[in-house]
């Protein structure tokens, strides 16, 4: 298991003074990216072999969002790896040390210059821990939409939305997702987010949400406005 701790920023908080949802998000990517660098299999390190790690699913249960200035405690753990994909924890400990945010993840290695997922190499072993996966429900395999959406206004992909691989960064697609549902006029007390990402987009891409109901909340579909799919964003209260 990795960890490291942190402390709640204003920069970080929502309207309320708590960690936002994609504050929360960018959280659980650094540990995972800390965890790398710590293993000595970073950032250059996989650039140097044209390699990168791609997000391929989320699932996120939220107890508690931490409060403004609270210390916390982020870690991460790989409990399997094999083939193509490896599953990652995470889990947010607040001050008393309670895990107040619990999530699982698949990842998929991509080797950049042959444009498509590889085998994951020994070298990532590194990550292999003893940890159990968490107490968390099963992984959707395919998120569905169900019915005729409402449509939101597109976003169109600037700068800002990019991470180091050039392409819209994992939890913006969740912003895109909770700005469909603010345009629309739905509010969510969250309690669980499950998104996959199936396309990357880039930079100058526009981005069209269509926004469905679902059970305990909404499905938001991120597409290109015609038939490829970027994401599916589910948001669900308890």
């Amino acid at each position: 298991m990795y960890s490291f701790d942190g402390r709640v920023r204003y920069s970080e908080c929502d309207e309320d003074g708590r960690l936002s949802l994609v504050s929360m998000m960018n959280y659980l990517q650094d540990c995972s990216t800390f965890h790398s660098e710590a293993a000595g299999v970073g950032l250059d390190w996989l650039g140097e072999r044209g390699l990168g790690w791609i997000l391929g699913s989320w699932l996120i249960e939220i107890d508690e969002l931490p409060r403004f200035a609270e210390m916390i405690r982020t870690s991460t753990w790989c409990y399997s790896l094999k083939g193509l994909h490896a599953q990652r924890c995470f889990s947010i400990e607040d001050s008393a040390g309670r895990p107040v945010v619990r999530a699982d993840s698949q990842w998929f290695l991509f080797d950049r210059n042959a444009g498509k997922v590889c085998r994951i190499p020994d070298s990532q072993r590194v990550y292999l821990s003893d940890e159990p996966r968490q107490d968390l429900p099963a992984m959707e395999r395919k998120i569905k939409v169900e019915g005729e959406g409402r449509q939101a206004s597109p976003i169109q992909v600037s700068e800002q939305h990019l991470d180091t691989n050039r392409h819209v960064n994992n939890a913006q697609y969740v912003m895109f997702a909770l700005d469909a549902l603010a345009e629309l006029g739905h509010a969510l007390d969250v309690h669980r987010i499950a998104v996959q990402y199936r396309t990357m987009a880039w930079l100058g891409d526009k981005v069209h949400p269509s926004v469905h109901p679902c059970k305990g909340g909404f499905a938001v579909e991120l597409t290109d406005g015609a038939d490829v799919t970027y994401a599916v964003v589910k948001l669900q209260e308890a």
